[in-house]
C-alpha cells in the first residue's frame, strides 16, 4: 500500500500524501518481535514521522517500553493499551498479532525507519509548498514578497537541521587528527595563534584567535567603543586572510572574507572609521571637510592600500536571521567565508514568520540561530550586544554577565562572552565643578586629583573575558585612542 505516486498524469489536488503502510507495519513487526531493532531506528525515528496514527500510538509505547529497559512485544502492549482504554483505537490485539506476521527481518529495520521518515520529510515538504502558495496569493498580508521568501528559508532550514539527515559520530582517531591539527597550527605560530588572527597581539595570547563554531559575544554600554573594537578585529582578520594568500603568490586575492552585518551604521559610515582609523586622521574632521590637502592625500593614498582587504560589510537595517543566513551561505560559496560579525544582536529581528512571545524569547531565538550558523558554516560569529542600564547604578561600572540584556540566553548560547570597559569615559564625567565647593582650595585639591586620576586611565580601555568555553577569563589592557576610535595593544614596556 505504497503511495509515493509522483505520475505527471495526475494534477497536483489529485495526489495523495506520500506514505508508506506497508513499511511501518514491518518496522513495527520488527521492533514486537525483537526490541533490539528499537537500537537501528532510535536516533533519527520518531512518533510523528509514522503517516498512521494507529501506528504512531504504537511506536510511542514501544519507545517508551524500550526506553524503560522494559519489554514490549503484544503481550504487554495489550496489557498497556488495556490499561488506558486504548486497545480498541489500535485495532485490538488481532492487530497487534497481524503486525507480527507482517515483519520482513530484524535486520531491515533500519531501513524501513529510513523510508517511514523520508515518506515524512516529503509530507513536510508539500505542506510547506502549499504555505508558500497560500501565503503568495496573500494569506497573511501582513508577510510582503520578500518576508515570504525569508520565511520560507527559515521553515525549511528549520526542516533541513530537525528532521534531516542522519548525524553520524566521528571517531576518536578523527577527533584526534583535528586536535593535532590544530596543535600543529598553534606551534607554528610561536604557540599564540592556532584560530583566526584579531589583529590584537594580547587577546591572541588569552584566545589563541578566533574558532570556527564558535560563538562569540562583545558587549559594552554606550560610549564604550565596541563597533571600534569590533571593527579592528575584522581589519586585523580580514588582513591575515589576505596576508596569508600573498605568501607564495604577491598578488593572490584572499581566498576568504570577513562578513559585516552593521545594523546601526551604514557601509560608508563604518569604511569611513576603518580609513580614520588606518591614515590617523579624525573621522570627525573628515566628516566636516576640516582636513588639509596633505591629509586628503593620505587618505586616498590609504584607502587603495587597503583597497583589497577582504570585508564585506552588509548594512540593512533590521536584518532577520533567516536572511543572515542566506548570505553568508551565498558569500561562502562565492566568496568563502572566514569570519562573521554582527552588530548589534538587539537590532536583529527573529525569522520572518515567527511571533515570539516575549523578547527575552525573541533574543533566545537570535542567538541560538547564529550559534546554529557558526556551526553550520565552520565559522566563529561575533555579535555586539548592549547591557542593561544597571551598570550605572553601581560604584564599580565594569560589567558583569548578568548585566547583558535578556543575559540567559546570550550567556548560555555563547562560546566567549568579553565586556569593554574605559575608566576614562565614566571619570572624565566626575570632573569637579567649582560651584560644589565653597573655597577655592578645596576645589583646586580636588581638580589636581581629578587630573591625576584622568592620567592614569588616559587612552587605556579594559577587555574583560567573563567567559571563555575553552580557556581562562580575566582581563586584556588594551590602548585606545579617542580622535580615531582605534584600539590597538597596550605597551606596558614603555609607559
Amino acid at each position: 500500500m505504497n503511495s509515493l505516486d509522483t505520475s505527471p498524469a495526475l494534477g497536483l489536488s489529485q495526489r495523495l500524501p506520500p506514505t508508506n503502510v506497508q513499511a511501518e507495519q514491518a518496522l513495527l513487526g520488527a521492533l514486537l518481535a525483537n526490541n533490539k531493532a528499537y537500537e537501528r531506528v532510535s536516533e533519527f525515528l520518531a512518533p510523528e514521522h509514522f503517516a498512521d496514527p494507529v501506528h504512531a500510538r504504537i511506536y510511542t509505547a514501544i519507545q517508551r517500553r524500550c526506553e524503560a529497559g522494559q519489554i514490549a512485544d503484544p503481550v504487554t502492549l495489550r496489557a498497556e493499551f488495556e490499561h488506558s482504554g486504548m486497545l480498541d483505537e489500535v485495532g485490538g490485539t488481532a492487530y497487534l498479532a497481524q503486525l507480527l506476521s507482517a515483519m520482513v527481518g530484524i535486520i531491515n529495520a533500519g531501513d524501513y525507519g529510513r523510508v517511514i521518515r523520508d515518506a515524512w520529510l516529503r509530507r513536510q515538504l508539500i505542506d510547506i509548498g502549499e504555505t508558500v502558495v497560500n501565503r503568495a496569493f496573500g494569506a497573511e498580508p501582513e508577510l510582503d514578497g520578500a518576508g515570504q521568501i525569508e520565511a520560507a528559508e527559515q521553515t525549511l532550514f528549520n526542516l533541513a537541521t530537525q528532521g534531516g539527515a542522519e548525524r553520524s559520530g566521528i571517531s576518536f582517531r578523527q577527533a584526534l587528527t583535528e586536535a593535532i591539527d590544530l596543535a600543529s597550527k598553534a606551534f607554528q605560530n610561536q604557540g599564540s595563534v592556532s584560530g583566526l588572527d584579531t589583529g590584537l597581539r594580547d587577546l591572541n595570547k588569552r584566545t589563541g584567535g578566533l574558532h570556527k563554531s564558535d560563538l562569540v559575544i562583545l558587549a559594552g554600554r554606550p560610549g564604550m567603543g565596541k563597533t571600534a573594537l569590533v571593527t579592528k578585529i575584522a581589519f586585523g582578520a580580514a588582513k591575515a586572510m589576505l596576508d596569508n594568500a600573498r605568501i607564495e603568490n604577491p598578488n593572490a586575492m584572499a581566498k576568504e572574507c570577513v562578513a559585516v552585518f552593521s545594523l546601526e551604521m551604514s557601509a560608508d559610515q563604518l569604511a569611513t572609521r576603518l580609513l580614520a582609523e588606518q591614515a590617523r586622521i579624525s573621522g570627525d574632521k573628515i566628516r566636516r571637510g576640516e582636513i588639509s590637502s596633505r591629509d586628503f592625500d593620505n587618505f586616498v593614498k590609504v584607502s587603495r592600500e587597503i583597497a583589497d582587504i577582504p570585508l564585506v560589510i552588509d548594512d540593512t537595517p533590521a536584518i532577520t536571521l533567516s536572511a543572515l543566513r542566506t548570505r553568508c551561505r551565498r558569500l561562502q560559496r562565492t566568496h568563502g567565508l572566514g569570519l562573521v560579525i554582527v552588530d548589534y544582536l538587539q537590532l536583529m529581528r527573529p525569522a520572518a514568520g515567527t511571533r515570539p512571545e516575549s523578547r527575552v524569547l525573541e533574543i533566545s531565538q537570535i542567538t541560538q540561530g547564529l550559534k546554529a550558523i557558526a556551526k553550520e558554516l565552520a565559522v566563529p560569529v561575533i555579535a555586539l550586544s548592549q547591557l542593561s542600564r544597571s551598570v550605572e547604578s553601581r560604584d564599580d561600572k565594569r560589567p558583569q554577565l548578568s548585566d547583558l540584556r535578556e543575559s540567559g540566553s546570550i550567556e548560555q548560547d555563547a562560546d566567549m562572552v568579553m565586556f569593554i570597559y574605559r575608566d576614562e569615559y565614566y571619570l572624565a564625567q566626575r570632573e569637579p565643578k567649582i560651584t560644589a565647593f565653597d573655597r577655592d582650595d578645596k576645589f583646586q585639591e580636588a581638580h589636581e586629583k581629578w587630573k591625576s586620576d584622568m592620567q592614569n586611565v588616559y587612552q587605556k580601555a579594559e577587555l574583560i573575558i567573563a567567559k571563555q568555553r575553552h580557556g581562562p577569563t580575566g582581563k586584556i589592557d588594551l590602548f585606545f585612542e579617542g580622535e580615531f576610535t582605534r584600539f590597538a595593544d597596550l605597551d606596558t614596556l614603555h609607559e
